[in-house]
């Protein structure tokens, strides 16, 4: 049986949960590329994201993009991972 964690969104709102081992491997890879490539938009990130997968034979069920989402969220909401709002498009950098 998979493990499920839950996770938190930024603005406190209601947010979902999650295999762990999905969480992590997703969560590896974003914090990997940022800490290589510094900010970045949502894009670049989903592009590094899903490259990394393809290079290193990661199997992946589901929505790379829509798990990606959830799982840059509850890195803003834990304080990994910070929003630049005042460039277009966002960008996204680590704290």
């Amino acid at each position: 049986m998979e493990q499920k964690i839950q996770l938190k969104h930024p603005a406190g709102k209601k947010a979902v949960s999650m295999d762990k081992e999905k969480y992590n491997v997703i969560e590896k890879s974003v914090l990997n590329y940022l800490q290589a490539k510094g900010e970045s938009t949502h894009t670049e990130i989903l592009m590094a994201v899903t490259e990394d997968f393809k290079n290193n034979n990661t199997l992946f069920k589901g929505s790379v993009e829509w798990h990606l989402e959830w799982v840059k969220l509850d890195l803003e909401a834990r304080k990994v991972i910070s929003r630049i709002s005042d460039t277009s498009p966002i960008k996204f950098k680590l704290v």
